[in-house]
């Protein structure tokens, strides 16, 4: 019953899109009919500015950290993995929103440095550095996303098998949600870093 609480906590609080709702505030506009259509920091950036951007990325942020600590205050380190899941979840495919949010990446990142940071610090030095030399903010996420799931399956950290199950969910998720961005980088059509979106 505590696990199915946290969840449905976790996806409520996952569920509130940060870039909507910066969107409307700040140029009564819906980020998701403008841009990548992406209801997150990169292209609330792109489309709104850069204050619009980091306040987008500061507020997903903030959501993804109550979450996970309510998860953690109710059933412990796996309450916090169950928050993390379904906080990501929320934010990809928010009720409220008529299930079309953002890719997660922010979510995925706060939720899983609480939880695993040394993981999570590693995989993110990975993805800049990858990100940094391409100027692409989507393989930068990627680069990150699949590092977390290497060095899981590695010996360098050490964790159990339902948060190895966790990472290798909300990475599959995650690169899923990069699906258009992976056929626009092969394409050699992404975006680069402070660039305007092409779509």
């Amino acid at each position: 019953m505590k696990v199915i609480l946290i969840a449905i906590i976790a996806y409520f609080f996952g569920s509130f899109s940060s870039a909507y709702v910066i969107g409307k505030l700040y140029k009564g506009i819906d980020i998701r009919e403008h841009g990548s259509g992406n209801a997150g920091a990169t292209n609330a950036m792109r489309v709104l500015g850069k204050p619009a951007g980091i306040a987008t990325f500061v507020l997903d942020a903030l959501k993804s950290i109550v979450s996970v600590m309510i998860g953690l205050h109710i059933y412990g380190y796996y309450g916090g993995l169950v928050a993390a899941v379904f906080t990501v979840i929320g934010h990809n495919w928010p009720i409220f929103f008529g299930f079309k949010g953002g890719k997660g990446i922010v979510a995925t990142i706060t939720t899983m440095a609480i939880l695993q940071f040394k993981l999570t610090l590693i995989s993110i030095i990975i993805g800049l550095i990858v990100g940094v030399a391409t100027k692409y903010v989507s393989l930068l996420s990627i680069t990150f996303l699949i590092s977390m799931v290497v060095l899981s399956a590695t010996n360098l950290v050490q964790i159990d098998t339902y948060t190895k199950l966790a990472i290798l969910f909300l990475s599959l998720m995650g690169i899923y949600r990069h699906r258009s961005n992976i056929v626009r980088l092969i394409n050699k059509k992404e975006n680069k870093l402070g660039g305007k979106s092409s779509e």
